[in-house]
């Protein structure tokens, strides 16, 4: 798995509605289900569960939780079956890094155009988790366990990583991701004025050059939207979205982070670059991958 094994035990007593019979569904006894989840409680420093005579119930932070680690399930035993396969196949592989943030949708549109200028090359989705320490680790290293990255950076973004190289492919327009029952969800396009009022939920200052240029605009220019800042982007920022009506900073290629968020274009907030992001130094596969794509990127359809 490729997530935290815990999750499983809490998705089964969750379901089950007691640890009596989580551990009779798990093999295992009813004192090893309450330690693992006394241990996945500790990890995540939250109250998952109301103990009481009756049996137990969701908090709101469970119910959150639970939501979100099936669909984590779903994607990392998913995206496990796609590495597997592609890890069998024999010839030139291009191992592509992927995660709920660097999703490779925007890549796959151009890999017909890319195989056919590089038939024998293969790839292979090698999936991480979203988290500050691994991307710094990933970019830090690539071309060892991940050969690319695809996602939005900016000028800004590269400077905490000057070990990397990129190559735009698209720019792709800043969005506004909210809850399915919000308000704004029933619009196809928005405004700034239409989030008068709003909490706007975007990443903190120094991250991106676009987007404290925009953090500016809208402080200057829509002084009623209400800006809540965070550090990084991950599964529990699209939560809070949707726990607590806002809207987020997001782009199209996020729409399937999560299934209760819609992503609405916004009128006149510009756009950033999705780029492949490599080492420096690639190796002859990578190489020609990339001169692959650079090629496409020039020519027109």
């Amino acid at each position: 798995m490729l997530y935290n094994p815990l999750l499983d035990t809490f998705v089964c007593v969750a379901e089950a509605g007691s640890f009596n019979k989580a551990a009779e569904e798990l093999f295992i006894s009813a004192p090893a289900v309450i330690k693992q989840i006394n241990s996945l409680e500790q990890e995540v420093r939250l109250r998952l569960f109301v103990r009481t005579h009756r049996g137990l119930t969701l908090t709101e932070a469970g119910k959150s939780l639970y939501k979100d680690a099936l669909y984590m399930r779903k994607y990392s035993d998913g995206a496990l079956d796609r590495a597997r396969v592609m890890a069998r196949q024999e010839g030139p592989c291009i191992r592509i890094g992927t995660s709920l943030m660097t999703p490779v949708d925007i890549l796959l549109e151009l890999w017909p155009r890319i195989y056919k200028q590089i038939p024998d090359v293969k790839f292979q989705v090698v999936p991480f988790d979203n988290t500050p320490e691994n991307a710094r680790e990933i970019l830090r290293n690539l071309g060892e366990r991940i050969d690319i990255v695809a996602g939005v950076f900016d000028e800004g973004m590269l400077a905490y990583h000057p070990y990397c190289r990129t190559i735009d492919i698209a720019d792709v327009p800043v969005c506004g991701a909210v809850s399915l029952d919000h308000p704004l969800a029933r619009k196809e396009r928005l405004c700034w004025s239409d989030l008068a009022g709003e909490t706007l939920y975007m990443i903190k200052p120094g991250w991106s050059t676009t987007m404290d240029a925009l953090r500016q605009t809208i402080e200057r220019d829509y002084p009623d939207i209400h800006i809540q800042t965070f550090d990084f982007y991950n599964a529990q920022v699209f939560n809070a979205c949707e726990n607590g009506h806002a809207v987020l900073i997001a782009f199209p290629f996020w729409k399937a982070v999560h299934p209760l968020l819609k992503i609405i274009s916004i009128e006149e907030a510009g756009s950033m670059p999705y780029c492949i992001v490599h080492s420096p130094k690639p190796n002859d596969t990578t190489q020609r991958f990339l001169d692959a794509v650079t090629h496409i990127v020039k020519t027109p359809v």
